[in-house]
């Protein structure tokens, strides 16, 4: 480009030139009209003792070069700006706009091109927002499958497997009041199998709290997690005192995280704990969130637990994504708490 733009200079110049060697020969003409010898004149006659013709070729040198440089400068200058502008249009700079001087062609087609770039801006702007709206759309409808499924799984090993596994407690409960006239090997066998169905029958009860909708379904967090508690309480031998004092409205997606956090941290406890008591308190203190889980369970060593746990790395993001912090406490034989903590910036809970 940069050669074309001399080459383009070197044009003007060349005209330039011409233009003034013809109007200096018809110039000379006129000046030696009445000479008898004509031009021949200007080789003999002598300036500072110069020769008249090298006058003439220096002065039609300088005022071509001048000339024609003159009129190219502004010409180039405003090519120029036309040659950047197409290079940041070329590298995905539609953003960019030229500057627009005169009234003549290359005026029209800056016009022309800054108004391409502004179409062209637009265009790229509606599939940015189309791709991110299929992206949207394609999440929602991932998650819509994973809770149909999830729910679909709920329902199915609730009313099979669940039902087997307190049926098969039933009958080893059964069995073992018949069996206490045998030896003691065959007691031993039997709460073996007794204790080992009482296990899985709260593993899959652990299993189906995991397993209920991740959201909330219209509800508040309040009215949803006392509802958690209810059916907790109703199903397992465990007292849940719950404390909920938050006043305004919070985010729905803190919500929906805080919920799954609890779903979480419930079944881990029903899993691993042997609680018999659980303590959750949400409250709002000063501009801070605070959610608190306590179990008076057995507790674990949490140096060794919390490079192999899945449920308290999953906690952890889940924090991590709303700005939260969690800390966990747990002292074996005595038990754990769960607190996560976060700060309150939305415009309405501070209004």
């Amino acid at each position: 480009m940069k050669k074309k733009l001399a080459r383009l200079r070197w044009q003007f110049i060349r005209y330039s030139a011409l233009l003034s060697f013809l109007t200096m020969i018809l110039t000379l003409i006129l000046i030696t009209y009445d000479e008898q010898r004509g031009l021949l004149v200007i080789f003999e006659r002598k300036l500072v003792e110069v020769p008249l013709i090298i006058w003439f070729v220096f002065l039609l040198i300088a005022i071509g070069g001048i000339g024609g440089f003159i009129q190219s400068d502004s010409m180039k200058r405003r090519i120029d700006v036309l040659l950047d502008g197409a290079v940041r249009y070329a590298r995905g700079s539609f953003g960019h706009r030229m500057d627009v001087s005169g009234d003549d062609e290359i005026s029209e087609l800056t016009d022309q091109m800054n108004d391409m770039a502004s179409h062209i801006e637009e265009q790229v702007a509606s599939l940015q927002r189309l791709s991110s709206e299929r992206a949207a759309l394609q999440e929602t409808i991932k998650k819509t499958a994973v809770t149909e499924e999830r729910q679909r799984l709920a329902r199915d090993l609730h009313d099979a497997v669940s039902q087997q596994l307190f049926a098969i407690s039933m009958m080893m409960a059964a069995i073992k009041q018949g069996t206490s006239e045998q030896p003691d090997s065959l007691k031993k066998q039997v709460e073996l199998v007794e204790s080992m169905a009482n296990a899985a029958q709260a593993e899959m009860r652990a299993l189906l709290l995991h397993l209920r909708p991740a959201h909330l379904e219209g509800k508040e967090l309040k009215e949803a997690v006392e509802q958690l508690f209810v059916e907790l309480e109703q199903k397992q031998k465990i007292k849940v005192e719950s404390e909920i004092q938050v006043e305004g409205k919070i985010p729905k997606g803190i919500e929906e995280q805080l919920f799954r956090l609890t779903q979480e941290a419930l079944s881990n406890i029903l899993r691993h704990a042997k609680a018999s008591k659980i303590e959750f308190h949400l409250r709002k203190i000063r501009q801070e969130l605070k959610v608190k889980i306590i179990d008076d369970g057995i507790g674990f060593h949490f140096a060794e637990v919390q490079q192999g746990s899945y449920g308290l790395q999953t906690m952890k993001e889940r924090m991590n994504e709303i700005g939260g912090t969690l800390q966990i406490i747990s002292i074996p034989n005595k038990g754990t708490q769960i607190e996560a903590k976060i700060p309150i910036t939305w415009k309405e809970e501070r209004e």
